[in-house]
């Protein structure tokens, strides 16, 4: 039987955690594609990283299918690809889900706060 923890677990294994300053790097670069997993009522209360693509972790799987209506075209199979969340544990399990589904490069920045208190690029 699978447990929230082995759901973790198994994400946490297969999607690279990155550093906040190695995320902020890559944002400065501007070669990736930063996606916020939260809902919208969190990121309203706190904000998100500048320019990130908002796609809330139940509504992955429509919106990263290409052949799906709901398709977000940010969101491409070989798109560098950063996920951030409140704390870490939604954008691995998104990160696993996109690795699933063909895509190649998807890593794990954690949680907002952290990136918000590195000096990392906000908007509301």
């Amino acid at each position: 039987m699978k447990t929230a923890k082995s759901y973790l677990d198994e994400a946490n294994a297969v999607v690279p955690k990155v550093s906040v300053q190695t995320g902020i790097e890559k944002h400065k670069a501007g070669n990736s594609v930063f996606v916020d997993v939260r809902d919208s009522a969190d990121i309203a209360a706190s904000g998100t990283i500048a320019g990130a693509v908002r796609v809330a972790r139940g509504m992955i799987e429509f919106r990263a299918d290409d052949t799906h209506p709901m398709h977000n075209p940010a969101l491409k199979k070989d798109a560098d690809i950063v996920l951030i969340c409140g704390a870490g544990g939604q954008a691995a399990l998104a990160g696993k889900t996109l690795l699933d589904m063909g895509f190649k490069k998807v890593s794990n920045a954690g949680g907002f706060s952290s990136w918000k208190d590195a000096g990392g690029p906000v908007e509301d």
